[in-house]
C-alpha cells in the first residue's frame, strides 16, 4: 500500500485498510504517544489518604473505571508512592497515590516532595469512622505552609460506618447544608463538625472545601452506590484549575455506560494527537496510526472489532467530504511551517488543532455508529456526518488549548 503523505489525500479503501491491518511499528507509535505526553503531562490529582481510607473508590467513581483495572494499573513512582493513568495509553488525568501515611516506619518527606511537585490538585481521603488523621493532616499542613495558595477537597468517606444498625442513606443527599440537618444519624453529624474545624484550622488562604461521600458497591446492598458523587463533582469543580469532568464525561447525565467509557478514550487519544500534532515530521505516519489505535480501543469496548464489512460501512457513510477536509488540514499545516520565521510556530499551533480536531470527531462518529449497530439500529449518513462536523468544532478547542501550551 502506498503511504499518504501530508499533501495526498487518503482514500476510502486505504483509510479501510489501515484499520485492517496497521501497517505503523506499534513500538514506535508507543514511543510518539510517550513523547507527546512529556510535553504535555495530564493534569494530576494527588490522593492523600491512609490505607484502606476510600482512594481507590474515588478513582473508580470519578472514572467509572473497574476495581480490577484501577488495581493492575498503579505504576510504583517512590518507594511508598505510585501513579495511576487513565485511561493507560492516551490519559487524561494522573492519580497519584501515597501510601503508608499512618505508619510507624514511613517518612512521608520522599512522596511529599516528589507529589509536591507534580500535583494539579490535592484531595485528601479520610474515613470518616477513623478519628486518628493525624498523619493525613500533618501532611496537608506541610503542603499549605509551603504553598498558602493551593485548594483543597477534603473527602469523608464510609458514611454507612456511623449509621444506626439497619439504616440506609437519607435521601436526598443532605450534605449541602453545612450544619447538615437534623434527618442525619447524630452520630455522623459531630464527626462532621470535628472534621469541620480540623479543616479550619489548616494553614494557607485558599479555600478548603469538604465533602461527605459514600462511594459502595452494588452488591452492598445501599439504595444508592455513589451517594454523594454529584457532591464530589461540584467540590472537584469549585477547587480545581482544569476541566476533570470536561475529561472524563462528555455529559455528566450521560447513563450509558459504553459511551461513559468511549469519551475519555477519545479526548485522551484525541490530546495525544495534539501534542504529537505539534510536534515536526512526526504527524504524516503517526497521526493516523494513533487514529487507528483509538478506533481499535473504541471497538473493544462495544465488543465490535473492525471487520471488513465494518469498516467499509463506517468510512463510507462519513464519505470523501469528511476525508477532503482532513487532507486539506494537513497540507495546509505542511505549507504553513515552511514560511520564514513563524512558520514552523503557526504549523505547530495549526498541526495540534487539526490534529485533535480530526481525531476527536472521528472518535464520536465511531461512537455514535458502534452504540447504533450494537443496538440493532441504522446509521443514517446525514446524523453521522452532522455529529462529525459538531465534534470537528469541538476537537479544535481541544487542540488549540495544547497547542497554546
Amino acid at each position: 500500500m502506498r503511504r499518504s503523505t501530508p499533501w495526498s489525500l487518503p482514500s476510502l479503501g486505504a483509510l479501510r485498510e489501515a484499520l485492517l491491518r496497521p501497517g505503523v511499528d506499534d513500538e514506535r507509535l508507543t514511543a510518539a504517544l510517550a513523547q507527546a505526553r512529556e510535553q504535555q503531562p495530564p493534569p494530576v490529582v494527588w490522593l492523600l489518604g491512609k490505607a484502606q481510607s476510600g482512594k481507590t473508590s474515588v478513582i473508580r467513581a470519578l472514572t467509572g473505571s473497574p476495581r480490577a483495572t484501577i488495581g493492575n494499573g498503579f505504576q510504583a513512582c517512590t518507594r511508598t508512592a505510585s501513579f495511576y493513568d487513565f485511561p493507560e495509553q492516551a490519559p487524561v488525568v494522573r492519580f497519584l497515590d501515597t501510601r503508608g501515611l499512618g505508619e510507624v516506619t514511613y517518612d512521608a518527606g520522599e512522596d511529599l516532595a516528589f507529589c509536591e511537585s507534580q500535583s494539579h490538585l490535592v484531595m485528601a481521603v479520610m474515613k470518616i469512622a477513623d478519628p486518628d488523621q493525624g498523619a493525613v493532616l500533618d501532611a496537608l499542613e506541610t503542603v499549605r505552609r509551603r504553598h498558602p495558595e493551593w485548594p483543597v477537597v477534603l473527602v469523608h468517606t464510609s458514611l454507612h460506618e456511623l449509621y444506626p444498625p439497619g439504616s440506609d442513606h437519607v435521601m436526598p443527599w443532605p450534605f449541602e447544608a453545612e450544619p447538615p440537618p437534623e434527618t442525619v444519624p447524630s452520630d455522623l453529624r459531630r464527626a462532621l463538625a470535628e472534621r469541620r474545624e480540623l479543616a479550619e484550622a489548616l494553614p494557607g488562604h485558599a479555600p478548603v472545601v469538604s465533602v461527605a461521600v459514600d462511594l459502595t458497591l452494588e452488591e452492598d446492598g445501599f439504595a444508592m452506590a455513589d451517594y454523594g458523587l454529584e457532591g464530589l463533582w461540584r467540590s472537584i469543580e469549585e477547587t480545581a484549575t482544569f476541566e476533570l469532568r470536561a475529561r472524563l464525561q462528555q455529559d455528566p447525565g450521560l447513563r450509558d455506560l459504553f459511551s461513559r467509557a468511549a469519551h475519555p478514550q477519545i479526548t485522551g487519544y484525541s490530546l495525544a494527537a495534539a501534542g504529537a500534532g505539534a510536534l515536526p515530521l512526526i504527524d504524516a505516519a503517526l497521526l493516523p496510526a494513533l487514529q487507528v489505535r483509538m478506533l481499535h480501543a473504541l471497538g473493544r469496548i462495544y465488543q465490535q472489532p473492525w471487520d471488513m464489512r465494518r469498516s467499509s460501512e463506517f468510512f463510507g457513510l462519513l464519505g470523501v467530504g469528511v476525508l477532503a477536509g482532513y487532507g486539506l488540514r494537513w497540507a495546509g499545516r505542511s505549507l504553513v511551517k515552511v514560511v520564514p520565521g513563524w512558520g514552523q510556530t503557526l504549523g505547530a499551533a495549526w498541526g495540534a488543532s487539526s490534529a485533535a480536531a480530526v481525531t476527536y470527531a472521528l472518535g464520536k462518529a465511531a461512537d455514535f455508529y458502534l452504540a447504533r449497530t450494537a443496538d440493532g439500529m441504522p446509521v443514517e449518513a446525514d446524523a453521522i456526518r452532522r455529529l462529525y462536523r459538531e465534534a470537528f468544532e469541538q476537537g479544535l478547542h481541544l487542540g488549540h488549548d495544547r497547542g497554546s501550551e
